[in-house]
């Protein structure tokens, strides 16, 4: 299949030109410039729209906490204990939540689905497409360990006379459970090395589940809004040689210079909600535009359900109108996205080798009045707009 007459936006460094692309088995084969040689009837005319890779939410509570239901819909923390490793989020989306569709019509074809941040630490994180019926097909794949610093998890435990109730607690914890798991993973290695001599230690769900954390095989993703609780996430990753990410990031600016000398990686949102907290004082859409401008990575995210997921590329529009450059701010929705995820081998440019997800707009995405003309996902058209709304 070709997608032709298109103005590309890749995403890479050759970003914009007019031209196609062949795909093939739901992948992309061929990302050329001009005019193909030959087209067929199954061949879609782009007519010249705008053609972009599907954006991605990389941070969101998408059918882990169901769109209009209450407590039954409600998966996303487990607040029986406040240090949750060992719980995944894949048991708790539900796929066939209808913010998934909503995801879909406005052009997000990936998502970061987390645990919820009541706890120190939630459990790991789900990269998933948003087009499916099972969420072990909608996979992308195991993206990151949730930890929360700050407000959330004293506001919860506090009410129950439960560790945490301070912000050193919360650190504490975190530090307690990361010692444990790389304690096993020591004596796991002893055993592997010596099986004759040493004994294996006793199987520990949390200390497994960080296992792959330790390992540097995925990142840890701190919710942080304050920019002291993001120099507290800093200090943790630094102790335990961990690859991290920042989430939120809300009052980063007040130290955005710091932030970029660090080279720090940071997925802000969501932008369109109110300072409905205390740590969320110093909310500005300016945020990422001051954190960009330092040189801090950035991708935005809505968050949802804080910010219904369909209001995406709205974000990034304010975060333009807070000063964030155009193209930045594209990015920040899908290679710069992909980059922070660790999924650019998958997902987030229109590039030889990486998934058919492409979003079609006949004008400008980042206008609220412009809604995608069709949306693919592996090769597959999952979404078209009716007529009367192009």
């Amino acid at each position: 299949m070709l997608i032709y007459n298109a103005e590309v936006y890749s995403m890479t460094e050759d970003m914009h030109f007019y031209g196609y692309v062949e795909i093939q088995d739901g992948k992309i084969t061929a990302v050329e410039q001009g005019r193909p040689d030959s087209v067929t009837e199954a061949d879609i005319d782009a007519e010249g729209g705008l053609l972009f890779p599907g954006f991605i939410d990389a941070h969101t509570h998408l059918g882990i906490i169901e769109d209009g239901i209450d407590f039954e819909g409600d998966d996303c923390n487990e607040i029986s204990d406040p240090f949750t490793p060992q719980l995944r989020a894949i048991d708790g989306i539900n796929p066939y939540d209808r913010c998934f569709s909503e995801a879909l019509r406005n052009g997000i074809t990936s998502v970061l689905v987390s645990p919820g941040s009541a706890n120190a630490c939630g459990g790991e994180m789900l990269l998933m497409k948003t087009f499916g019926r099972c969420t072990d097909e909608m996979m992308i794949q195991p993206c990151g360990m949730k930890f929360a610093l700050g407000e959330n998890p004293k506001s919860v435990y506090s009410d129950r006379d439960e560790m945490p109730v301070t912000r050193m607690a919360t650190a504490a914890l975190i530090r307690e459970g990361l010692q444990k798991a790389k304690l096993y993973s020591e004596r796991l290695q002893r055993f592997e090395e010596h099986p004759d001599e040493e004994e294996p230690p006793e199987y520990d769900a949390k200390c497994e589940a960080l296992l792959p954390l330790l390992e540097g095989d995925v990142k840890a993703h701190f919710h942080c809004h304050r920019a002291d609780d993001i120099c507290t996430a800093v200090r943790i990753s630094k102790e335990f040689g961990l690859d991290f990410v920042i989430i939120h990031g809300t009052g980063a600016h007040i130290a955005a210079d710091l932030f970029g000398e660090w080279g720090l990686s940071m997925i802000v949102g969501p932008v369109i909600c109110d300072r409905c907290k205390p740590e969320m004082s110093k909310l500005e859409i300016s945020n990422a535009a001051k954190l960009y401008e330092k040189g801090v990575h950035i991708a935005i995210c809505t968050d949802h359900p804080e910010v219904p997921i369909q209001y995406l590329p709205l974000s990034a529009a304010l975060a333009v109108k807070g000063g964030l450059p155009r193209e930045a701010a594209l990015r920040a929705i899908t290679s710069e996205a992909a980059d922070i995820l660790g999924v650019s081998d998958r997902i987030g440019r229109i590039e030889t080798g990486l998934d058919a997800d492409l979003v079609l707009f006949k004008d400008d995405p980042l206008d609220i009045m412009n809604d995608p003309v069709f949306v693919m996902i592996n090769g597959q058209v999952v979404s078209e707009s009716s007529p009367h709304e192009n």
